[in-house]
């Protein structure tokens, strides 16, 4: 193993804080890691990591090291790519929420990876926090204006939201004129992954943003049963209008309170800041804003 791929090696073990990890990681034997680091360490003169029962850990030298590695390493990879002429390759880790991989990213997959036959792609499906560092992943996909400051965001797209329900429940409940209208109404509850709380139901009126939250006899984390249970007539919902794009034209949901749409949802691509962006990174985020505004819909 030569010193590149060492410093690799060491800085995927201080992100993973697992010796264990980083070999499933990088597919070598535990041996072998182990026995890196400890030629790694005496070519240095210094003790690089920590290790516990728990987690290994690195020292003060071996923290100022690895921000040394992670530097060279985007700088050799980009000098490699832009010399040689090679396209970028590599495993490449990326999290995203499952309905908009199935929207934006899976139909155009296929592309991608003949375009970059030399790139891995392992994509991790869910909407919560992900430590990037500590858990290997290279970006995440996320819909929401970004709040943690150790990660540096791309907008690359804007979802249009609507207000919708089933027209079983309109028969009912009667379609609302307006917002001030929604006395008798009940919504299907949206529990927010970041508070554990039902988000509330919000309509742009007058140049104001106005949050309503309704009765609500069942509440749900996942957008795929929220969709799902506004069908079978639970209550109103409020998504990106792509979500039910078929559901409109086929008639299963009604599109209510036109007039007063909720506040459109920006996209983020989140990395973290300590990082340079690596070839495979850039093309990947270029390709998926791409797909994006590809597939988004027409705006009405």
């Amino acid at each position: 193993m030569d010193k590149f791929d060492a410093m690799r090696l060491f800085t995927r073990i201080v992100e993973r804080r697992s010796f264990t990890l980083a070999a499933q990681d990088l597919e070598l034997p535990r041996s072998t890691v182990t026995e890196v680091v400890k030629r790694l360490e005496s070519r240095l003169g210094v003790r690089l990591l920590e290790r516990t029962t728990r987690q290994v850990r690195p020292t003060l030298d071996g923290e100022a090291y690895y921000q040394r590695c992670l530097a060279i390493l985007a700088e050799v990879e980009e000098a490699e790519a832009a010399f040689s002429g090679a396209r970028p390759g590599g495993l490449l880790r990326v999290d995203v929420h499952g309905t908009l991989a199935r929207h934006f990213m899976l139909p155009g997959l296929p592309g991608f990876l003949e375009r970059y036959p030399r790139i891995q792609l392992r994509i991790g499906e869910g909407d919560r926090f992900v430590d990037l560092v500590r858990e290997g992943v290279d970006c995440v996909l996320r819909v929401g204006r970004p709040t943690d400051s150790s990660m540096i965001g791309r907008q690359i797209a804007l979802l249009e939201e609507g207000t919708y329900a089933s027209p079983g429940y309109l028969e009912r409940h009667g379609s609302p004129a307006s917002p001030d209208a929604l006395e008798a109404h009940a919504m299907v509850g949206f529990v927010s992954s970041a508070s554990g709380a039902v988000i509330p139901l919000e309509f742009q009126m007058g140049g104001t943003l106005r949050q309503v939250t309704l009765p609500h006899a069942v509440s749900v984390a996942g957008a795929e049963m929220y969709v799902s249970l506004a069908r079978q007539g639970l209550g109103l919902i409020q998504v990106p209008r792509y979500r039910v794009q078929d559901d409109l034209a086929g008639g299963r949901l009604v599109e209510v309170l036109v007039d007063h749409p909720p506040l459109p949802s920006p996209v983020y691509v989140l990395y973290p800041q300590n990082r340079q962006l690596s070839p495979r990174v850039r093309v990947f985020i270029d390709w998926i804003a791409s797909e994006f505004a590809t597939r988004l819909p027409a705006q009405p």
